[in-house]
């Protein structure tokens, strides 16, 4: 379990870029040349973690679990089989907002503007890794927990659409049209195209 010691507004926080710059630092707790996990610690906050790759499937759920590197919880095998099973050669698991919290309850309530413009410019890097990046919408009916992870998702569209990022989600959708969350997927799940911009006009 992973229970917010307080609010992110709290912590001096590394910025995605220093983060990044540690992710490429070699370090003795895991492989750097297949895992890209930013901050590179475990922390109050996680902007990325996923495997390197030139085709990764970009994973969107709503907040970071308890998962590292070589350390994947059950939702993240999901996503990496679900990734490797649709033809990508790698998966980077995003947030719509990067504080770690495993229930949702406790995520703060009011968004750190800081934080989150930190967490999109981790967002526009992993759409830039690809050509033709592939985003998986994965964060089932979560996202009704904070009134402002809605407009959290409106920013990523924006930068999505910059970088010309195309939508996907996998298994059913819920009654109110919430993505499905990866966890409960059958393995051979495919992926199908996700209408978010129709989605958002229905949050």
């Amino acid at each position: 379990m992973h229970i917010p010691n307080g609010t992110t507004a709290q912590l001096e926080l590394v910025t995605f870029r220093q983060a990044l710059e540690a992710a490429d630092t070699p370090n003795d707790h895991y492989d750097v040349k297949k895992w890209l996990y930013a901050p590179n610690f475990y922390s109050e906050y996680r902007y990325i973690l996923g495997t390197r790759g030139k085709k990764p499937l970009i994973c969107i759920g709503i907040n970071p679990s308890t998962a590292k590197p070589d350390d994947l919880d059950n939702t993240l095998k999901s996503v990496e089989r679900i990734a490797l099973g649709n033809g990508f050669d790698s998966f980077i698991m995003f947030n719509v907002y990067a504080q770690r919290a495993t229930d949702p309850d406790h995520m703060e309530k009011f968004c750190n503007m800081v934080l989150h413009r930190e967490n999109m410019k981790a967002f526009d890097y992993i759409l830039s890794i690809s050509e033709k990046p592939s985003v998986w919408a994965a964060w089932g009916t979560i996202i009704e927990k904070r009134d402002y992870l809605a407009d959290c998702v409106r920013d990523m569209v924006t930068i999505g659409k910059e970088r010309g990022a195309m939508w996907y989600c996998a298994g059913a959708v819920s009654k109110k049209g919430h993505p499905h969350h990866p966890l409960y997927l059958r393995k051979d799940e495919k992926m199908k195209p996700f209408d978010i911009d129709a989605y958002l006009a229905g949050v």
